[in-house]
C-alpha cells in the first residue's frame, strides 16, 4: 500500500500483459512499497556488468535507502514499472521528473496554486532508466517497458525523456534509438545523453506495430510448431477427449516428443507414448500442453505447467464463459494465471490446432484425420464449423474439389487469449500459407483487426465469413466490446481493408480454392466455353448478376473432344480482351474415367501455357473430372506414396506467393490445379470476389493522400471544443456553435432562422432574401420532404404566408412543427454525409443520397477516417444510386469534386478532434457548381479510449 503522503492512488489501469519478442508473455505493473523483497531478489540476480551500466559504478547491492527510493512512488513525478513473470521481477524502469535545472522535481515541489491547491508540475521533462535481468535480455523487455513508461509519462504531463547511458552499453542505446521518437544525442564527461520527445510519430507507431507483429507471430508459432507436446488428461482406454487428441497426434506422425499425462497412471507407457503422472515428472522441456481435464482441475494443471516452463496451452476443457457468469470468471482466472507464467492459451473449449508441415505434422485436435498438406490457413472460432471446413477442403469429389490442402488450422473456442488477430500476425509472413480463411463469430478488437487485415490482404488473400451477424449479441464465451454499427457497415469497412467478405462457409471454401492456385484476374472480362449451350448461358447470366463483363459463350457442342477443349481454352487465354475463363462441361453418355482424365489434362495443359489468367471449371455430375483436375500435373502412373503437389518446404525462398505473382510471371514450374465447381453461380461468385480483390490490390498500391486545404483553423476549433466541454461531458451543439465549428474547417452551413409565427417567418425572409424555403423541423418531419413538411421557392411574402398557413393546417400548431426559414440553394441532388466515432471500429465516414428510398434500401457507403482523396472519390461512386450524380438519363452532372472536398474536410475535422463524436450534414445539395449544406448537427463528448494508439498490450478478458 502507498503511504498517505503519496499524491495518487495506485493506478491499476497501468497494469498490462504484453507479448515479448520470443513469443512469451510478461506482466507490466507499477512498483509499490510491497515489492521491496522482490526488488532485492531481482537485483541479486543481475550481473555486475549490468549493475555497472545502470549506476556507472560498482554497485553490488541495494541499500535500505535505495530500496525505499525505488519502491516509494507518487505516481506523478516518480513512477516505477516492473515486468514480471511468475510474480517475480525480470526488469524495471523508472522516471523522475526533473526541474529545468536538472534537479528532481519531487525534491523541489511547485508552490501552491492561487486557490491553495496543488500547482501544475514544474516541468514536462523526466529522466528515465532501465535495468533488465541478464537472463531476459534480448527478449524485447526494455522496448515494451519504454512504450508503457512513455504512455504513463504522457498521462502525467511529461513530454520529454532524458537518459544518460555509458557508451559501452550499446544494447540500451539501441533501445532508445530504435524506438522511433524524435531525439537529440550528445556526449559529455564520458556519458551519452539522449533526449527525445514522447509524442508518437509515424515512425514510432510503425516501429511499435512491427514489434507487435513479430512478437505475436512468434507466440503463435510456438503453439503451432512445438518441439514437444504433453497431453494432460489422456485416458487408458480409447475414446474420451484427452485420449483422442493423443491418438491423433501419434497417428499424424508428430515429429517431436510426445507425452501422455494422467495422475492415475501407474504404467510408464500408453499406446507407445511415454506416460507420466504429472508434467513435473517429465525430465525434458515441454513446449505445448493440451489440457483435457475437468474444469475444476485446470488451475492446478496450469500451475504445474507454468513451473515446468511450458510455453503454451491448448485448453479443450469446457465449463468456462460459454456456461454462464461463473464460467466467465473461471475463464478470467485461467488467462490471468497462464499469463503470469508467460504462457499463451488457445481456448478454452477449443477444438485444437493442426500444422501439416512435414517438419512438424501436428494434429493436436479432435479431428480424427490429418488434413492434406497445402497452402490454405484456416481459423475458426467454432469447432463444428472447423470440422465442416476441414471436411470440405479434404473432399476431392462430390462438390468443390479439394485442389489444395491446409497449412495450419486453429480452432480457438472461446478465444480468451489467442484470437484471430494473433493468427493473422502469424500468417502475414508465414511462407507455408498463401490464402487465409477465417470463420469469425465475433471480432474482439475491430480497429486492430482492420489494420492487420489491410496489411495481410496487401500480401495474400484474406477471406472472412462472419457468423452470428444478426443475433444482436456476441456468442456465449466471447468477451467483445460493443459496436453501434450495423453489420452492413462493418462488412463495408472490412471490404475497404481488402477483406474478401462472404456469407457462407461454402462461399468461403469456393473463394479460397480459387485464390490458392490461380492468379488474380486483371479485370472483369470473362470468356465462357464448354460443351453445353444451356450451361454456358447460365454462366453468362451469373456473370452479369455479379457485375462481371462476360464475352458471348462459345458452344463446343456435346461432340467436343479433349483436344477441342484444349484448343478453345488456349485461344481464349491468348485473347487480350479476356481476363479469366470459365469452362463448362457435362458428361457424354458412357464417358469413362479415362476420358475425364484426358479432359482434365487438356485443360491443365492449356492453362499452364498461359499462367497469367485464372481458369475455373463448372462440371455437372463429373466426379471423375473433379478428381482428375485436382490430381498431379501428369497423368502418368505415380509411385505408391508419391505426392501430388509440392510440399511447403520445397518452395524456394525466392518463389513469390500465388497472390503476389505479376501477370506475366511463369507459373509453369508448379502444377496448374484448376478448381471445379458443381454450379455456375458458385464458380462465378468466387471469380467475382477475386476480381474485386485484385482491383483492391491495384488501388491499395496507390491509396491516395489526405489533402491539405486552406481555411482550416485547427487551433481555433480545439479552443472552441475545449470551451464547450469545460462544463459538460457531452452535448449536442446549438445552431450557432455548429456553424462556428464547421466553419473553422471550411464547411459553410446555410443559415436557418426560426419562424414561430407568420410575422417571424416574413422577417426572416427579409433578412435572408427571397426566394426562400419554409421547413418543419419537428423530429417526425425533419428531412422528410415526401411527407409535405417543406415548401420551396417561395418568391415573396404572400407565398410565404400562404405556405405557413398550409403547414399549420396540415400538421398542427407552430410549436409542434418548429418551422424555420432558409434561403433557397441552387437545385441539385440531395445527399447525406455523416461521421461517427464508434467505440469499437473507430471513426467512420458515411455517404448516401437523401430520401426514404435510400434509407429503405440501405444504400449507404462507408470509409474509415482519415479518408484519402482516392477513398473520397470511391465513396461517392460506391452507392447504387451514384448514377444520379453523373448525368443519369440526361440530367445535368453535379459537382462531385466539391462533394469530395466537403467529405475530406469533415474527415479532417473528426480526425483532428476526436471529441467530435458525431456529425450529420443533411441535406447536402450537390449542384452542377458547388454544394450547399442545408442542415447540420454536431455532438461533442470526451472521446473513447483508443487502445490502438497506446503501448502494446494483450486484451483484458
Amino acid at each position: 500500500m502507498q503511504t498517505s503522503s503519496d499524491r495518487h492512488e495506485y493506478p491499476a489501469h497501468w497494469e498490462a500483459d504484453v507479448v515479448l519478442r520470443d513469443g512469451g508473455t510478461a506482466r507490466i505493473r507499477p512498483i509499490t512499497v510491497d515489492d521491496a523483497e522482490r526488488l532485492v531478489s531481482f537485483y541479486e540476480q543481475v550481473s555486475d556488468e549490468s549493475k555497472y551500466y545502470r549506476f556507472f559504478a560498482p554497485y553490488p547491492r541495494l541499500s535500505a535507502k535505495d530500496v525505499r527510493r525505488f519502491t516509494h512512488h507518487d505516481f506523478v513525478d516518480r513512477v516505477g514499472l516492473a515486468a514480471t513473470v511468475g510474480g517475480e521481477f525480470i526488469a524495471t524502469v523508472r522516471y523522475d521528473r526533473i526541474t529545468p535545472d536538472g534537479l528532481p522535481a519531487s525534491s523541489h515541489p511547485a508552490p501552491a496554486g492561487p486557490d491553495g491547491g496543488q500547482a501544475p508540475p514544474v516541468s514536462d521533462e523526466a529522466e528515465v532508466a532501465f535495468l533488465v535481468q541478464d537472463a531476459h535480455q534480448g527478449r524485447g523487455v526494455a522496448s515494451a517497458l519504454l512504450e508503457h513508461i512513455a504512455a504513463v509519462a504522457r498521462e502525467r504531463g511529461i513530454r520529454r525523456f532524458a537518459a544518460e547511458v555509458l557508451p559501452a552499453n550499446s544494447k540500451m542505446i539501441k533501445v532508445f534509438t530504435d524506438a522511433g521518437y524524435q531525439q537529440k544525442r550528445s556526449f559529455e564527461d564520458g556519458v551519452v545523453r539522449l533526449e527525445f520527445d514522447l509524442e508518437p510519430t509515424d515512425r514510432s507507431r510503425a516501429v511499435q506495430w512491427a514489434r507487435e507483429q513479430r512478437a505475436e507471430a512468434r507466440s503463435v508459432q510456438r503453439l503451432l510448431a512445438p518441439g514437444s507436446v504433453a497431453v494432460i488428461g489422456a485416458g487408458r482406454t480409447p475414446g474420451g477427449v484427452g485420449r483422442s487428441v493423443l491418438d491423433n497426434l501419434r497417428d499424424a506422425g508428430f515429429t517431436g516428443r510426445l507425452y501422455a499425462v494422467n495422475r492415475a497412471f501407474e504404467e510408464k507407457e500408453l499406446a507407445g507414448v511415454p506416460a507420466h503422472r504429472s508434467v513435473r515428472e517429465i525430465a525434458e522441456p515441454v513446449d505445448l500442453a493440451v489440457v483435457a481435464v475437468p474444469v475444476e482441475q485446470v488451475p492446478e494443471i496450469v500451475a504445474e505447467c507454468g513451473v515446468h516452463g511450458v510455453q503454451g496451452l491448448v485448453v479443450v476443457s469446457a465449463g468456462y464463459a460459454e456456461s454462464g457468469p461463473e464460467g466467465r470468471e473461471r475463464q478470467r482466472e485461467l488467462v490471468h494465471q497462464a499469463r503470469t507464467y508467460g504462457m499463451r492459451i488457445i481456448g478454452p473449449n477449443a477444438f485444437g490446432v493442426i500444422n501439416t508441415s512435414p517438419r512438424v505434422r501436428l494434429n493436436a485436435s479432435l479431428a480424427p484425420e490429418m488434413p492434406r498438406a497445402g497452402r490454405i490457413g484456416l481459423f475458426a472460432q467454432s469447432g463444428a464449423i472447423g470440422i465442416a471446413l476441414l471436411s470440405r477442403l479434404h473432399r476431392r469429389g462430390g462438390g468443390v474439389t479439394g485442389v489444395t490442402g491446409v497449412s495450419t488450422f486453429v480452432s480457438s473456442g472461446n478465444r480468451a487469449d489467442v484470437s484471430g488477430n494473433d493468427v493473422l500476425q502469424y500468417w502475414y509472413d508465414d511462407p507455408d500459407t498463401d490464402v487465409a480463411l477465417m470463420y469469425l463469430e465475433s471480432i474482439g478488437n475491430p480497429r486492430k483487426f482492420t489494420r492487420l487485415a489491410r496489411r495481410t490482404a496487401a500480401a495474400k488473400p484474406l477471406v472472412v465469413v462472419q457468423g452470428a451477424r444478426h443475433g444482436g449479441a456476441a456468442p456465449q464465451g466471447h468477451a467483445v466490446r460493443a459496436t453501434r454499427l450495423p453489420h452492413a457497415t462493418v462488412s463495408a469497412l472490412l471490404r475497404q481493408a481488402g477483406v474478401i467478405r462472404v456469407d457462407t462457409i461454402t462461399e468461403l471454401v469456393d473463394a479460397g480454392l480459387l485464390l490458392a492456385r490461380q492468379p488474380l484476374p486483371q479485370g472483369p472480362r470473362v470468356a465462357i466455353l464448354g460443351n453445353s449451350e444451356s450451361l454456358g448461358l447460365l454462366t453468362y447470366d451469373a456473370c452479369l448478376a455479379q457485375g462481371l463483363r462476360p464475352l458471348p459463350p462459345l458452344d463446343l457442342t456435346t461432340a467436343a473432344s479433349a483436344d477441342d477443349f484444349h484448343d478453345a481454352l488456349a485461344h481464349a487465354l491468348a485473347d487480350d480482351d479476356c481476363d479469366a475463363v470459365v469452362v463448362t462441361a457435362i458428361p457424354a453418355v458412357g464417358e469413362t474415367s479415362a476420358a475425364d482424365a484426358a479432359l482434365a489434362e487438356a485443360l491443365r495443359s492449356a492453362a499452364t501455357a498461359a499462367p497469367a489468367k485464372p481458369v475455373l471449371v463448372v462440371h455437372v455430375e463429373l466426379g471423375g473430372l473433379a478428381e482428375a483436375l485436382s490430381a498431379a500435373a501428369s497423368t502418368a502412373p505415380q509411385p505408391a506414396g508419391a505426392r501430388t503437389s509440392p510440399a511447403p518446404s520445397e518452395r524456394t525462398a525466392g518463389t513469390p506467393r500465388p497472390a503476389e505473382r505479376a501477370a506475366g510471371d511463369d507459373l509453369a514450374a508448379s502444377p496448374r490445379l484448376i478448381p471445379a465447381y458443381p454450379a455456375a453461380e458458385r464458380a462465378v461468385r468466387a471469380l467475382a470476389e477475386a476480381v474485386k480483390y485484385a482491383q483492391w490490390r491495384r488501388e491499395a498500391a496507390d491509396p491516395g493522400k489526405v489533402p491539405e486545404y486552406e481555411y482550416i483553423d485547427e487551433r481555433g476549433a480545439a479552443a472552441l471544443i475545449d470551451g464547450l466541454l469545460a462544463s459538460s461531458e457531452g452535448l449536442t451543439l446549438g445552431p450557432d456553435e455548429t456553424c462556428d465549428l464547421l466553419g473553422r474547417y471550411g464547411i459553410a452551413v446555410r443559415r436557418a432562422l426560426p419562424a414561430p409565427t407568420p410575422d417571424d417567418a416574413a422577417e426572416a425572409a427579409r433578412t435572408l432574401g427571397y426566394p426562400v424555403a419554409l421547413k418543419a423541423t419537428a423530429p417526425h418531419l425533419r428531412h422528410r420532404a415526401d411527407l409535405g413538411g417543406v415548401r420551396l421557392d417561395l418568391a415573396d411574402e404572400e407565398q410565404l404566408r400562404r405556405a405557413y398557413a398550409e403547414l399549420t393546417e396540415l400538421f398542427g400548431a407552430p410549436e409542434e412543427l418548429r418551422p424555420v426559414v432558409q434561403a433557397m440553394a441552387p437545385r441539385g441532388v440531395d445527399t447525406v454525409v455523416r461521421a461517427v466515432i464508434d467505440p469499437a471500429a473507430g471513426a467512420v465516414l458515411s455517404f448516401g443520397l437523401a430520401g426514404a428510398a435510400s434509407q429503405l434500401l440501405g444504400d449507404t457507403a462507408h470509409r474509415l477516417i482519415p479518408v484519402t482523396d482516392r477513398e473520397a472519390a470511391s465513396l461517392v461512386r460506391s452507392v447504387r444510386t451514384a448514377p444520379l450524380l453523373f448525368g443519369w438519363r440526361g440530367s445535368a452532372p453535379v459537382d462531385t469534386a466539391a462533394l469530395e472536398e466537403l467529405m475530406l474536410r469533415l474527415s479532417r475535422l473528426v480526425d483532428d478532434h476526436p471529441e467530435v463524436v458525431a456529425v450529420s450534414l443533411e441535406p447536402v445539395v450537390v449542384a452542377p457548381h458547388g454544394v450547399s449544406v442545408l442542415g447540420a448537427t454536431v455532438r461533442l463528448a470526451r472521446p473513447p479510449a483508443r487502445d490502438d494508439l497506446g503501448p502494446r498490450t494483450l486484451p483484458v478478458v
